[in-house]
């Protein structure tokens, strides 16, 4: 045998006895599709390579159901050898009129790489064609890349070019990135993004396949972490797409047409994503025709002019005759925000899947006619279903928004910034994943307070938008919102959260209800149901306090955030097992306790402007007006402050103050409650 032959054999044997680290193409192997040749009928293909003694064995499936298993047995040192042909199957694709010939010969031969990331498989073999018997030649590389996956690529001298085949280890998932950029302007970046989101939408339609990684500016701060734990955590392998044509192209199959809005009219673009989600297609914009005419892509509709010197509510008016019908009447999405010539569609991708209805009307009463259609819509929706993306800051207030939805007993899940639910939404948890809260409160324990000023502090705005990736976390004691639809919604997301989840990380059920929802609003015959599904959704992740806010009543500050006892009484008597309420925003006036469980009402909002020592003076002359002792201070922190700014001021205030776990907080605070019981009495 010829001595590097020898030393091959020698060298696989070894690998194979302790595992494939060492040989690179052992093992099993899944088919990336978007990265390889069309398969005809099959339409997948896997790899089994195995090494007995000294002889390769390389099986090919075709197919999963309806399938055809091809096995070839290779000596390692290169010696030719003869095979029967089992099936007269032509894998390649069966829709050409290629036959092979049963129990004729078939010969093959194995050549090594000598730096042992692959080898070639050479064969020849009769086939049927119409005019008789020929013999066919390939050649067959397989050779692992620097990214971990193989390649296969697959050259016969009657055809111009090879059939390439992209594989990654069977438990590996396949998937592609992109970078975004902060560009969201019309005349700027946000067309070509635009088109990327919609794409999303329908290349993750029964798998997660695309994902975005956002810029620095983006509300939702965990793109590039996130994108590192689906890679490490959840067996994900990412390949990144640079350009916009490669997207398409990579995900060519999922789209059945191409959708043109007008630049000129921004509202155009929203109407666009609402028939992408009910026709998969992509919107684009004129200067993208000649790429989606390439593919050849079937125009579905052209709103170039149609919506010219219209009002939104005449083209969202036309869009509701037009589509409204075949929309999803468990998500709808108001995408809005920004406004003029910037967009930021972040959560378009997830609508688009669910074949959602897009707006941004206005849900101010004083603007009647956009408020009418959006009450229409809302009230032709299923209790609680959701309300995705958020209000537009150029015509009305987020309390007006959830105001209205709230009043259908619908949930807000904002912001229209969320990203890559569509991908999120198609990932479960691990299996066996539980999600376990960082209690300090041990059932059974009394906690007794000191004479001391107690605080504890809930960070506001949900999860994504807060101080989770920035400086400090863990290094004192510190709740979190949680959104608590994602276990459902986007569940890997929350077992990113729960994963990273230090002791002093402590997380709470909000935003008052299975979503965000002013409880003051909700019809009284849905409560029930309203306060049954948060709680349902609280024993799933482990949480046993609840918070809630009700603007539904006015401005943060000038408006009325109290709550009224039969609300109270609805989320203790629904709540059973919960340690205390929390209410508001800013500073709140509702108190209460029932059965040694608190409600508490906040009473400092620390901005991230508000200078380190006015704060320090604003805790203490809390502390002095309520002189009583022990005193109760619920602290709710701006979703942009971090931590470390948060604990420099605490950390200021001196002995007196203890800074301690919220359900130790909300346990002394139920067993010696020195503060006033105030609810709103009507």
């Amino acid at each position: 045998m010829n001595e590097w032959l020898r030393k091959t054999a020698v060298m696989l044997f070894l690998c194979i006895s302790v595992g494939y680290s060492e040989t690179p193409f052992i093992g099993r192997w899944q088919l990336v599709p978007e990265k390889s040749a069309e398969i005809g009928l099959y339409k997948t293909l896997k790899l089994d390579i195995s090494m007995t003694g000294q002889t390769l064995r390389v099986e090919q499936i075709w197919g999963t159901g309806r399938s055809l298993h091809d096995t070839l047995l290779l000596p390692v040192n290169g010696q030719p050898v003869t095979l029967k042909a089992s099936t007269r199957v032509w894998p390649y694709n069966v829709f050409s009129a290629i036959s092979r010939q049963p129990g004729a010969d078939r010969r093959a031969k194995l050549k090594m790489e000598k730096n042992g990331e692959g080898f070639t498989v050479e064969e020849t073999y009769p086939v049927w064609v119409s005019q008789g018997s020929r013999e066919l030649t390939s050649t067959s590389t397989y050779a692992v890349q620097k990214d971990g996956t193989l390649l296969l690529n697959v050259q016969r001298p009657t055809r111009d070019s090879g059939e390439s085949y992209t594989f990654v280890r069977d438990g590996v998932r396949p998937a592609f990135f992109m970078h975004m950029t902060d560009d969201w302007a019309i005349d700027g970046k946000l067309p070509e993004q635009a088109m990327l989101i919609s794409l999303q939408g329908l290349a993750n339609d029964g798998a997660p396949r695309l994902y975005f990684v956002y810029g620095p500016k983006w509300d939702f701060r965990f793109t590039p972490s996130m994108l590192d734990f689906y890679r490490d955590k959840k067996g994900f392998q990412f390949t990144e797409l640079t350009s916009t044509e490669e997207a398409l192209k990579t995900f060519l199959p999922q789209v059945k047409g191409y959708i043109l809005w007008d630049k000129n009219v921004r509202t155009s673009l929203i109407v666009a994503f609402t028939l992408a989600g009910l026709e998969k297609a992509i919107v684009i914009s004129e200067e993208m025709l000649p790429m989606v005419e390439k593919y050849h892509l079937r125009p579905i509709a052209d709103f170039r002019a149609k919506f010219t010197g219209q009002k939104d509510i005449d083209i969202y008016a036309w869009a509701y005759q037009q589509y409204w019908p075949r929309c999803s009447r468990d998500f709808i999405v108001w995408m809005g925000g920004e406004s003029g010539k910037i967009m930021r569609p972040g959560v378009a991708d997830f609508g688009i899947l669910k074949g959602a209805f897009f707006s941004d009307l206005s849900t101010e009463e004083s603007d009647v006619e956009e408020y009418r259609l959006a009450k229409k819509l809302m009230s032709e929706m299923k209790p609680l279903s959701m309300v995705m993306g958020w209000h537009s800051y150029a015509k009305d207030k987020e309390r007006d928004a959830v105001k209205l939805a709230s009043s259908f007993a619908l949930r807000t899940e904002g912001l229209h910034t969320l990203p890559n639910l569509s991908f999120s939404h198609q990932t479960p948890a691990t299996p066996g994943f539980q999600f376990k809260n960082q209690h300090s409160v041990a059932p059974g324990k009394e906690y007794r307070a000191e004479k001391k000023v107690y605080i504890a502090c809930i960070q506001t705005d949900c999860l994504g938008l807060g101080a989770w990736v920035r400086p400090g976390r863990g290094s004192m004691p510190y709740a979190w919102e949680v959104t608590m639809n994602w276990v459902w919604l986007a569940p890997s997301m929350l077992e990113y959260f729960y994963s990273q989840a230090t002791a002093n990380d402590y997380f709470i059920g909000s935003l008052g209800g299975p979503g965000y929802m002013y409880p003051k609003a909700i019809p009284p015959k849905y409560l029930p149901q309203v306060v049954a599904k948060a709680y349902e959704l609280m024993q799933q992740l482990d949480l046993n306090i609840f918070e809630i806010m009700d603007y539904s009543e006015g401005a943060t500050v000038e408006g009325n955030s109290e709550l009224t006892p039969e609300v109270v009484d609805a989320f203790f008597n629904g709540m059973p097992n919960i340690l205390g309420l929390a209410n508001g925003y800013a500073p709140s006036h509702s108190f209460t306790v029932r059965d040694g469980k608190p409600l508490i009402s906040f009473d400092y909002y620390l901005s991230e402007t508000r200078p380190a020592q006015a704060a320090v003076q604003d805790l203490r002359e809390l502390a002095r007006l309520n002189h009583q002792r022990p005193y109760f201070c619920l602290v709710h922190v701006r979703e942009w402050s971090d931590i470390d700014h948060v604990k420099n001021i605490l950390d200021q205030l001196g002995d007196e103050f203890k800074v301690v776990p919220l359900d130790v907080f909300m346990k002394m605070a139920g067993s010696q409650p020195t503060f006033k019981e105030k609810l709103l009495l009507r």
